[in-house]
């Protein structure tokens, strides 16, 4: 039952910090609710005992895109105006419509199959062995790793040039 309402809170405030995302004028407001949303959704994950996806979403989606879109928003100017009115704002909100009404019926019609009791074990350990552990991937990772830095390294080394 507990852990029914922790699914239900946090959606509830997923979807607020959605709403926040699209309806707050602040664009830096508007990355931090996209922040908190993307950590609800970690935490629907943990209830849902999808461990390893919990901490991907973390990691990924928080620490990475989030640091990266609040940096493009620190860097650009005339951040605190918001986003001026569009000519396409009624078509956009047509092809939500439409598209909420996909996914409405989507919902309805699909005949969703429900397990009996959740996993036991946690994925996390059997994914990590299975990605690093003997015959595993761990060279790969870490020849991305360091590619990642080195193209880090030559952004900050161009953008220091100008």
């Amino acid at each position: 039952m507990a852990l029914a309402i922790a699914f239900w809170l946090l959606a509830a405030v997923a979807v607020i910090a959605a709403l926040g995302v699209v309806l707050l004028r602040n664009v830096f407001r508007a990355a931090l609710s996209l922040i908190l949303c993307f950590l609800m959704v970690a935490g629907l994950y943990i209830t849902l005992s999808a461990d390893f996806l919990a901490a991907v979403q973390i990691l990924v989606y928080v620490g990475a895109i989030s640091v990266l879109i609040i940096l493009a928003i620190m860097m650009t100017r005339e951040v605190q105006r918001g986003s001026p009115n569009s000519r396409f704002q009624i078509p956009a909100a047509i092809v939500a419509v439409l598209f909420l009404e996909v996914l409405i019926l989507t919902l309805i019609n699909t005949p969703w199959q429900i397990s009996g009791t959740p996993p036991t074990a946690p994925t996390t350990s059997a994914l990590a062995n299975s990605l690093f552990g003997e015959g595993g991937y761990l060279l790969p990772v870490e020849i991305a790793a360091v590619l990642l830095l080195s193209a880090i390294l030559g952004a900050i080394v161009l953008a220091r040039e100008k």
